[in-house]
């Protein structure tokens, strides 16, 4: 294969220039897939939302062969119980017209299957070489990139400080496999690609054939197929962007794969060069979505309204209260959709007692040093970098011993858990590490001792305080302090489980909630910082004292940070209560959890447990509105519930700081559980009981060669159905229409959620109904909704 010359950099013409921009649009189309340590959920059509579902699923089945809605028959089956009836089809072909009620009654009656992707070149040549040339492909990249991307599992990792391109170049050039495998010459080509990335990938492409018109296409083909790689790289130039900076490993990946199939397009040109010229015509079209598609959009559309239909008539009948004079006791809780079931039982235990929703890294953006660690990790949501540091507050005596002896046991962890280390680990230790295996295996052994209290660093009395009062204002908890207000963080005790971090609170970084909640409580207790916030029209009583406090959403016990005095016994007994209330209910869902949800807390310690529980499956609905307005309703553990009031809100700060920070976390997680649960294949992670970690930073399903990211099959599936209904999210806000379009028309990226239908937005008014749909910049009454469009269906089917 003769090389083609390519142009220097100083001449690079039109026609290369857009191919290079091509390349870096399709690398934004990737989600970043956070490391093992704080995986956070990521929204995977994060660089689609300035595109509607549709358009989106056009692009994704050409690209990947990715669904973006249910199947037909999960419609057919919603449709068929009555969770989604007649009134929801024409409510939604009047939000989103062009087909008629006919066509989708007809769609319900029938399946489509599954989109097949556009072919690579590997592929072509495997049907017509007998090889398996995307599996080599794979399996060689894979063996590469697992020692690049190492972030202290092997003991033996890619040497560091270079390029993603020039270590893929380092290795390729000496890997014998793809010749021996049957691709002459593959050494010597790699050898000779250009020095840089951005000329190999304009010479790779030159050689496929590739215009300027078929390259974002053709480019977000290749990058699919590289899977978690392609998510890990561009998860770097996520991590760059936050620092200004930026950062080109994803298209670093994407001409390495480029050169594979350019050298299989040589050696294999006489027998497949006229089908993959057809292809690159095909990449060249606008994907568009053709009528089965719109059908299967509009169905989704369908279902997400009934849930809303549900949701209305719940909200419409809260538990009205008499506000106490002096609450009994306040919580505020995260908004994670757990918090929703351990807040309702916990308000049943005594009328008097208030709980609020917040963010639970509790508006303190915390670069947190862990007790023996050596760098810091970030406690608030990763949309935000951080601006204050902490640290446990130890005692000077003891620190330097503690501080020797965490990082003595931080070691053994990354020790023990090497791909090599592993096997010598089992060899020395096993007959010593039987007796903890044996415990683990009863769940005898006993809980983690706490890190000492973690404490601000480097503000003053008056800083202390302006931060305390834009907290608390942003809580909504400005007065009628309790005598004891819990600051309740959660987390999640699980044994054996990579994903661990995914468990715990994603606005606190993938990490537990309780160095924010504790961080927070030790500045609201400090007397110069009340003496201060006098000023800023905040009183909080003298006897009123805040305890951090953390909810283990495994087992739903709650632990109270610091001593009380007084209603200690009292405060113990409602969150003993409500924390029994709360397995119990979630028991119903978890298999094998025991009466009562007696088995939860052993299910926290089991080694083998795949389903320590469901995390925020069934996620579904974000209302923003104060506690009285959905007191008393069971929203199922499906709903984020943020504390708002508007009247109190001047200037509308709070409303701009709940749609721009925690929706769009909301967001994320919804939608990741969306296409984890519609898109399996792209999205998800795969068979639990599969996995194997991978330099620390991913897993492995099996043997696999690329990484799985998204959540295990076993988070969103019980073994026979599926434990959450792929739902965009219905945001639900009580404020007035117009503060909330001002604040969207200021944020146009949260305006292209609403506007391209990523997430719903309602509004409720100060009486608790859904009034307003807010639909492609108009706001829209929702009284009688569907009506009018059954009565215009109607005349459409009859012509």
């Amino acid at each position: 294969m003769n090389p083609v010359k390519l142009p220097t950099h100083a001449s690079l013409d039109t026609p290369f220039l857009a191919i290079i921009e091509a390349a870096r649009r399709a690398a934004r189309l990737i989600p970043p897939a956070f490391p093992l340590s704080a995986t956070v959920a990521v929204n995977p059509y994060l660089g689609h939302v300035t595109e509607d579902l549709a358009q989106v699923g056009a692009q994704l089945a050409r690209a990947g062969g990715v669904r973006v809605t249910l199947p037909r028959a999960a419609f057919r089956g919603a449709y068929a119980s009555g969770k989604m009836i007649r009134d929801d089809l024409c409510a939604a072909l009047d939000l989103r017209p062009g087909l008629t009620l006919e066509a989708l009654e007809e769609g319900l009656a029938t399946d489509r299957p599954d989109p097949r992707p556009l072919p690579t070149v590997a592929q072509l040549a495997a049907s017509v070489s007998g090889r398996d040339w995307p599996e080599i492909v794979a399996a060689r990249i894979g063996a590469w990139a697992a020692g690049y991307f190492d972030q202290g599992q092997a003991l033996w990792p890619a040497p560091q400080g270079r390029s993603a391109y020039d270590a893929w170049r380092a290795f390729a050039s000496q890997d014998l496999t793809p010749e021996i495998m049957g691709l002459r010459g593959f050494c010597n080509l790699v050898a000779d690609a250009p020095d840089t990335a951005p000329l190999a990938l304009l010479r790779a492409a030159e050689q496929l054939g590739l215009s300027a018109a078929g390259a974002e296409s053709a480019a977000h083909r290749w990058l699919l197929e590289l899977g978690g790689w392609s998510q890990v790289a561009r998860w770097k130039l996520w991590q760059a962007e936050l620092d200004g900076q930026s950062d080109d490993t994803v298209t670093d990946f994407l001409a390495l794969r480029m050169i594979w199939d350019a050298a299989l397009l040589a050696q294999y040109h006489d027998q497949i060069a006229d089908k993959w010229q057809q292809v690159v015509a095909e990449h060249a079209r606008p994907a568009t979505a053709d009528r089965d598609l719109e059908i299967d959009v509009t169905l989704q559309l369908a279902i997400e309204l009934a849930h809303q239909r549900e949701l209305q008539q719940k909200l419409s009948q809260p538990v009205r209260s008499v506000q106490p004079a002096r609450p009994s006791l306040q919580a505020a809780f995260c908004i994670d959709v757990r918090s929703e079931r351990f807040r309702r039982a916990l308000e049943s235990c005594d009328a008097d007692i208030q709980t609020l929703g917040f963010a639970g890294f509790f508006g303190l953006p915390l670069a947190h040093i862990p007790l023996g660690a050596c760098g810091h990790d970030a406690h608030l949501p990763v949309l935000l970098t951080p601006s204050l540091n902490s640290s446990p507050d130890t005692d000077p005596r003891t620190s330097h011993v503690a501080q020797i002896t965490a990082r003595a046991w931080r070691a053994w962890g990354r020790f023990k858990l090497a791909a090599v280390s592993s096997f010598a680990f089992v060899e020395a230790t096993g007959p010593l590490y039987l007796g903890k295996i044996i415990r683990d295996s009863l769940g005898l052994h006993g809980q983690t001792a706490a890190e000492p209290a973690p404490r601000i660093a480097g503000l003053d009395p008056a800083q202390r305080a302006e931060l305390a009062g834009k907290v608390l204002r942003a809580m909504g908890l400005t007065q009628g302090f309790a005598r004891v207000v819990l600051l309740v963080g959660h987390g999640a005790h699980v044994t054996n489980n990579p994903h661990h971090s995914a468990l715990q609170c994603g606005a606190c970084g993938g990490h537990s909630g309780e160095v924010s909640a504790r961080a927070l409580a030790e500045v609201l207790n400090d007397a110069a910082v009340r003496q201060l916030l006098v000023h800023q029209g905040i009183c909080i009583p003298e006897d009123t004292r805040f305890l951090g406090a953390l909810h283990d959403t495994t087992t739903d016990n709650v632990t109270m940070f610091g001593g009380l005095s007084g209603n200690e016994a009292e405060i113990r007994r409602w969150l003993d209560q409500a924390s029994a209330m709360a397995r119990a209910e979630r028991a119903a869902s978890l298999p094998h959890a025991g009466q009562g949800g007696c088995n939860l807390p052993a299910r926290a310690l089991d080694w083998a447990e795949i389903r320590p529980e469901w995390g925020l499956a069934g996620c579904a609905a974000f209302l923003a509105a104060p506690r009285a307005a959905s007191r008393g309703c069971d929203l199922g553990g499906r709903a984020f519930l943020h504390d708002y009031d508007w009247t109190r809100d001047e200037g509308f700060g709070v409303l701009e700081l709940i749609l721009t920070a925690p929706v769009v976390v909301a967001s994320w997680i919804s939608l990741q559980y969306f296409g984890s649960v519609t898109a399996p294949q792209a999205f998800g992670a795969g068979n639990k009981a599969l996995h194997n970690v991978v330099g620390g930073f991913g897993v492995f399903e099996g043997n696999g060669h690329a990484p799985r990211t998204g959540l295990a099959w076993q988070s969103v599936h019980d073994g026979q159905r599926p434990m959450h209904d792929p739902l965009r999210l219905s945001v639900i806000v009580r404020a007035p229409a117009g503060a909330i379009s001002d604040i969207l028309g200021r944020y146009p990226q949260v305006q292209a959620l609403f506007d391209n239908g990523w997430l719903h937005l309602i509004r409720m008014d100060d009486a608790g109904q859904l009034v307003q749909r807010y639909h492609c910049g108009d706001w829209l009454d929702m009284s009688g909704e569907g009506a009018v469009g059954t009565a215009q269906r109607a005349r459409s089917v009859s012509m």
